[in-house]
């Protein structure tokens, strides 16, 4: 299909559309900032659900737009809810795909009608790899498609060899044994565009099933090889960090574009603070703005920085193990609890001891501006779930990780000897100046 540019005198109008969780609203939300910057109008698409909680969270002003850029809604498919929480990703994963394909349909007609005289005709679409569905709303509608990966180059190539494995016999498991058995150590050394040092451990955690049909295993699988019907992949990484695979990656779709790291892109083209499009947020949890006035208060290189990012949960047990750890290791800490970080069955309960023995030195916040912490001299190490947001903007402030991988493709980012990158990183044991880590 030949596809047609913006009349003369219009302005390309791009219509963005995220996977309706934090994680990947953060990095569309920078994309769409730069578009709009470089000329683009830009219709921003959330669903409604992630909407409210906007409003919520920043107030009308955050989600109003700005001339060039507007917001638009749609359905996500599930129950209504006002709970300010991330939702279930299995549920997420499959009401996306049967409920919003028609919205998003419907929405992008809806524009085309409106166009005139009001915004300019749609001109393309970039949507979230994980909404691959926009690919045929693009063509009904004549307008090419880019998707837009938000993780690791090694995550997509991580779940791009499920395939093989399934042929392999490698996965699903046989049964649940295998999880504990040591059969996750078996090398995969052959994976095309991984590490020669690649574990089965190593690989996006959808694998660990014994179901054929899991949810998320097939909806990621899905996912990425739609990625080959699309105009244009685009993906928030570098060439030099993640080089095996990203050329596996374009031996599959050739038209593979690096734009990260998206952070540092956004810092140089956004922008400062202050100006209008500064008010256009994507943030649905509401900032602790104490926290950085806590950590200008500290010494440089003293500060132990913990997130776990905006999906990872745990136990309660696990909570206060890594609350003593804090407490025991001396150090000063800023630690982002949000309020749905302990598995819904079970409360949030912190030692009274713990807190007792912390409060000259620790800061509790349900949510931060995480670039402007990690960029602050006072933060020494990062303590973090691997999500590729947190890896890229830690490596972008020069602080060091500490790696809990949680699920999905964090293992695979994680700094082991599977990741291809590993070289980049350094370890961090104990704290340091921040002039020890720059260079």
């Amino acid at each position: 299909m030949d596809f047609s540019g913006p009349a003369a005198g219009e302005k390309p109008h791009a219509v963005c559309l995220p996977f309706p969780a934090q994680g990947h609203i953060t990095p569309m939300m920078k994309l769409a900032k730069v578009l709009h910057c470089k000329g683009f109008h830009v219709t921003f698409v959330s669903t409604e659900y992630n909407h409210r909680r906007l409003v919520r969270s920043r107030g009308a002003r955050a989600a109003e737009g700005l001339p060039g850029f507007r917001f638009a809604t749609i359905p996500d498919g599930l129950p209504s809810s006002d709970a300010d929480a991330t939702q279930d990703p299995a549920a997420l994963s499959r009401s996306t795909m049967t409920a919003c394909p028609a919205h998003f349909k419907s929405l992008l007609a809806g524009l085309g009608r409106s166009a005139a005289g009001v915004v300019p005709p749609v001109t393309c679409v970039v949507a979230d790899s994980l909404m691959s569905f926009s690919v045929d709303a693009a063509r009904e509608l004549g307008v090419p498609c880019a998707l837009f990966w938000t993780a690791s180059a090694c995550g997509f190539m991580g779940y791009r060899n499920f395939r093989p494995l399934i042929d392999h016999g490698i996965i699903p498991l046989k049964d649940e044994e295998q999880l504990t058995n040591g059969f996750m150590d078996m090398p995969v050394d052959w994976a095309p565009g991984m590490s020669k040092h690649m574990r089965l451990k190593d690989f996006p955690t959808f694998l660990r099933t014994t179901d054929r049909d899991d949810t998320l295993l097939t909806f990621q699988l899905h996912q990425v090889e739609r990625a080959e019907d699309a105009d244009a992949v685009i993906i928030n990484t570098m060439d030099e960090l993640e080089r095996p695979a990203l050329d596996a990656m374009r031996a599959i779709t050739p038209a593979v574009y690096t734009v990260g790291p998206l952070n540092s892109l956004a810092d140089q083209i956004v922008p400062s603070r202050g100006s209008p499009l500064d008010a256009v947020s994507s943030g649905l949890w509401k900032e602790d703005r104490s926290c950085l006035q806590w950590l200008d208060g500290k010494k440089p290189g003293s500060v132990v920085y913990v997130s776990f990012g905006s999906v990872t949960v745990m136990s309660n047990r696990e909570l206060v193990e890594f609350a003593w750890g804090l407490a025991n290791s001396g150090h000063d800490f800023l630690w982002i609890v949000r309020p749905d970080i302990v598995r819904s069955e079970e409360a949030a309960v912190l030692p009274p001891e713990f807190l007792q023995a912390t409060k000259d030195r620790g800061l509790l916040a349900s949510w931060c501006d995480q670039e402007a912490v990690l960029r602050h001299d006072a933060v020494c190490v990062f303590l973090t779930h691997s999500g590729w947001n947190s890896t890229v903007e830690g490596l972008c402030g020069g602080v060091p990780m500490l790696c809990w991988p949680f699920f999905a493709e964090q293992q695979t980012n994680c700094p082991t000897p599977a990741w291809s990158g590993v070289s980049v990183w350094r370890s961090a044991t104990t704290c340091a100046g921040r002039s020890s880590r720059r260079g």
